[in-house]
Formats: structure tokens, C-alpha cells, sequence
């Protein structure tokens, strides 16, 4: 909470995500690239083919345009995103790892260095030296890889360091070595990828032979890449192989969706690479190059997506306040107390909820866009929502704890209920209303016979259920009052009866 906030009007991280997988996208190319050109560049030497050798020098240039100059910018609008939506974040990866980056950034020149010296000096160089620089620019870019990929895995899996604080027990923390491989993997498709797509000027018979090389690389990335990515699932925390294995069933769709992408690239490559060569066309390099596009994607949105509700898992929410902090700040006077950028006085109002709201939510939730908040509170009510949200952490395990006092949340609750589309419904059949009810009260945590907080009232009858719904709070602490009409709590008692 010591940095202002950037009021996009949407979820930062969106933002982020846009910029950032296009970034991965041609970083990991260039890594898996540089190997491609050097190893192109002696299998012409060898077989005496001027013409793949031709080829190799001509993609050169634009392969070293299009990482250096492309991949710097785009690192570049990664460090703003991320240093505007999650200052806080941003700020531990700076200061935890300092030396890290700071080697990153030697291997980062060097690879630059390299990459357009082996562009630019075919007739200067010869032979031997020029396949040296090409062998420095792969290394420098795997080196910077195998850096910045011990960083972003310590955001999912920290490990010790949480303890000790020490560097490389963040480093190397564990899933910083199923994730090397598997990047390392992708790197060898993506660089098969573009051998494919820019074999497709060469002339027969070199053609033929430069995509079955091709696509022998992409083949061989992503025949590996299921059991990297097997190893690195294993290394999840628990709550994250709970998102996966259907708690949260958005993990499990982006799961489904980078294996069909996966399979959908290497039956490409496998056929039009190796297989028939001859057969290729630009709608099917297309195909190929969104496949592997659409199967990265899905792998960096779930790596996000599992650290919910942390930027740092353990130690940091995605609304930037640390976890050992949310105490604190409940117990000395709330958010205004402890957030300076507020720029409403504190009170039940609307305009200080609203404040409320963009300091704890809006890092992941919109009004009415993107993962929009109102189309969450269906039926909520302003004394509903004051009594949930200080426990949201508990019934929705993706979302932080409330860092606030219940003065900010009756606030927040008297904004949220401004929001809200349409009131708890009060028409149609009493089983209607019943099923509704529980939608937009109960399902939030619960569900019938289900895996997540099943109800089961073994055949009680009408009264017992109905004095249950008059006393939920009294329960439990995390349960909120029902705030609804008592037709409503009838109506919702007999559905629940009926349901057991």
C-alpha cells in the first residue's frame, strides 16, 4: 500500500498478460533460434547446399530484427506494466533478486551483441569464427532464459525462501527446474517453427530438405514438452492442482485447450513437415504458428492463474498487499489509516466503498468488463455483501484476504450494493425462487453433493432447515446472515429439502 494506484478501469493484469506473452513468445523463439540458425548454417557447410547456406544468411537479419529490437521493446513494456499494476510486486522481484537481474542483463547485451554480429559479418568473418558467435548469441539467450525463468517461478513456488529470504532459495525453488526444461523444449518447437515457415522460399529439392529439418526440431520440442510439463504440474502447491483438477473450472478449460493446441502443432509439423513436405500451404503454416502461439499462451495464462490469490505465493496478494500486513492494517485504523493515496475521507459511504473497492479488487476485477464484478453479485444486498466480503478469502480460496476494518467493509458492501443488476428474486414457483436463491447466495460456497462444501441435510424437515437459515452467522463466523425476504428463506429451505 505504498504506491498509488493506475485506474485503468479494468484488471491490470490483462494488460500485462497481452504484452507478456507476445514478449515470451518471440523471447523463446530467438532462444531456440539462435541454436537453429547456427546448426543450419554448418549443415549447409557440410553438405556443400549454397542454397540453404544462402538462406541461412538471408533470415539472419530479420531473425536478428525481430529479437533484438522486437523482444527489447516488448521487455520494455513488460517492466511498465508490471511497475504500474503491481508496484509492490514489482518491487520484491527488484530487490530480492538484484544480482539476478543484473547478470540477466550481462547475458541480454551479449546476446544482442552477438546476434547482430553473426547478422551482420558473413563476408568480414570467416567460417569457424562466425559459427563461434552464432554458438555465444544460443548460450547468452539460454543463460538469460534459465535466469529470469528462476524469477517468475519463485512468484508460483517460493519455497523456503519465505523462511530464509536467502536468493537461491528462491532460485532455485521447486518448480525452477521442470520449468527450465520445459521452456527449453518450446524453444526447440518454436525454432522448428520458424524453419518451416520460411523454408517455404527455397527451392526443390532444398526446400524438402530444410522443412523435414524443420520439422523434425518442432516435432522432437513438442514430443518432449507433455512430460515437462507432467513434472512441473507435480511441483504445484496444493491449491493450484485443486484449481486444475476441476475446483476452478476455467484452469481445467486452458489446460484442455494447450494440449489440444500442443497436439494440433505436432500432427501439423508431423504431416506437412516431415511426412509431405510438398503439401504445405500458407493457411497451414498459419494454423501451425497459432497452435504453438495459442499452446504458450495457455501455459503462461495458467502459471498466472494458479497463484491466485498471490503475486507471490505466500507473501504478496494480487492487490499488492503482503500477507503479513493484512492484520495490521485491520487493527490500525483500516485502509485510509494505512493507504495515503486515498483521496476520499473515510465513512459509510458510497464514494469511500468505491475507493475501497479499487484498492482491494480492482487488480483483478472490473466493474462491468472483464471479469466485472457485477455480474458476481447477482441479488447481493448492501448488508449481504458487508458480511462477505471480510471472508471471501475463506469461501473463494482465489480471492485475498480482506485487508481492511469493518468500517471499510460495510463500505465496500454499501457500494457493492449499488451495483447490483437486479434484487434477490421474489417470482415464479416456489422451487424457482428456491434454486435462484441458492445461486446467488449459497453457491458461491457451497454445492449439492458436490465437491466444494457439499450440503447434505439428511432428510431433515421444513422447520429444522428454515431455523437454520435464520441463524447462519450464529453457525459459523465466515457465514453471513440471510438478508432475504422469509418467503425467499422458505422458498430456498424447501429447495434444499427437496435437493436431499
Amino acid at each position: 500500500m505504498n504506491y498509488p494506484i493506475w485506474r485503468l478501469g479494468f484488471p491490470g493484469g490483462i494488460l500485462i498478460a497481452i504484452i507478456a506473452v507476445v514478449h515470451v513468445f518471440v523471447s523463446h523463439f530467438a532462444v531456440g533460434g539462435g541454436a537453429y540458425l547456427v546448426l543450419t548454417e554448418r549443415r549447409a557447410y557440410r553438405s556443400g547446399d549454397e542454397q540453404l547456406l544462402a538462406y541461412v544468411r538471408r533470415y539472419s537479419k530479420f531473425f536478428a530484427l525481430l529479437t533484438v529490437v522486437f523482444g527489447a521493446v516488448t521487455g520494455v513494456g513488460i517492466w511498465f506494466a508490471i511497475g504500474l499494476v503491481s508496484p509492490e510486486a514489482t518491487s520484491s522481484l527488484i530487490h530480492s533478486f538484484v544480482w539476478g537481474w543484473a547478470i540477466e542483463w550481462v547475458f541480454f547485451f551479449v546476446e544482442i551483441a552477438a546476434a547482430l554480429i553473426y547478422a551482420y559479418n558473413w563476408d568480414t568473418l570467416d567460417r569457424d569464427t562466425h559459427l563461434v558467435i552464432g554458438w555465444i548469441y544460443f548460450v547468452a539467450a539460454w543463460a538469460s532464459l534459465a535466469i529470469i525463468n528462476g524469477i517468475i517461478t519463485y512468484m508460483l513456488t517460493p519455497g523456503h525462501w519465505l523462511e530464509t529470504k536467502a536468493f537461491w532459495d528462491g532460485f532455485f525453488n521447486p518448480t525452477y527446474w521442470p520449468s527450465l526444461f520445459m521452456r527449453t523444449f518450446f524453444t526447440i518447437a518454436l525454432a522448428g517453427v520458424w524453419g518451416l515457415v520460411t523454408a517455404g522460399k527455397l527451392q526443390s529439392p532444398t526446400r524438402e530438405r530444410a522443412s523435414r529439418w524443420a520439422g523434425s526440431w518442432m516435432v522432437l520440442g513438442l514430443a518432449l514438452l507433455p512430460f515437462t510439463a507432467w513434472w512441473y504440474y507435480g511441483k504445484f502447491p496444493a491449491f493450484a492442482h485443486d484449481y486444475v483438477a476441476g475446483l476452478i473450472p476455467v484452469a481445467e478449460h486452458v489446460v484442455r485447450f494447450g494440449i489440444v493446441c500442443t497436439a494440433i502443432a505436432a500432427s501439423l509439423a508431423l504431416l506437412f513437415g516431415i511426412l509431405k513436405p510438398g503439401w504445405r500451404s500458407p493457411a497451414v503454416m498459419a494454423v501451425m504458428v497459432l497452435a504453438c502461439f495459442g499452446a504458450l499462451a495457455s501455459g503462461e495464462y495458467l502459471r498466472e492463474f494458479v497463484r491466485k490469490p498471490y503475486a507471490v505465493n505466500g507473501y504478496i496478494y494480487a492487490n499488492g498487499i503482503r500477507v503479513t500486513d493484512v492484520s495490521a492494517i485491520a487493527a490500525n485504523g483500516g485502509m485510509a489509516a494505512n493507504d495515503k493515496w486515498m483521496v476520499v475521507s473515510p465513512g459509510p459511504t458510497v464514494e469511500y466503498g468505491h475507493e475501497v473497492f479499487i484498492a482491494q479488487c480492482s487488480a483483478c476485477h472490473s466493474v462491468s468488463g472483464y471479469r466485472g464484478i457485477r455480474s458476481r453479485i447477482k441479488g447481493w444486498d448492501e448488508k449481504y455483501a458487508a458480511a462477505v466480503v471480510p471472508h471471501l478469502s475463506l469461501t473463494r480460496g482465489t480471492m485475498p484476504e480482506f485487508g481492511g476494518d469493518q468500517n471499510d467493509a460495510a463500505a465496500l458492501g454499501k457500494y457493492l450494493g449499488t451495483l447490483v443488476p437486479e434484487p434477490l428474486p421474489s417470482t415464479g414457483s416456489e422451487i424457482e425462487i428456491g434454486q435462484k436463491v441458492f445461486q446467488e447466495r449459497c453457491a458461491l460456497c457451497h454445492t449439492i453433493k458436490g465437491a466444494r462444501r457439499p450440503l447434505d441435510f439428511g432428510g431433515a424437515d421444513f422447520d429444522t432447515v428454515d431455523g437454520m437459515l435464520q441463524q447462519l452467522d450464529s453457525l459459523t463466523p465466515e457465514m453471513p446472515p440471510f438478508t432475504g425476504t422469509e418467503a425467499q428463506r422458505h422458498a430456498l429451505a424447501n429447495w434444499l429439502r427437496a435437493q436431499n
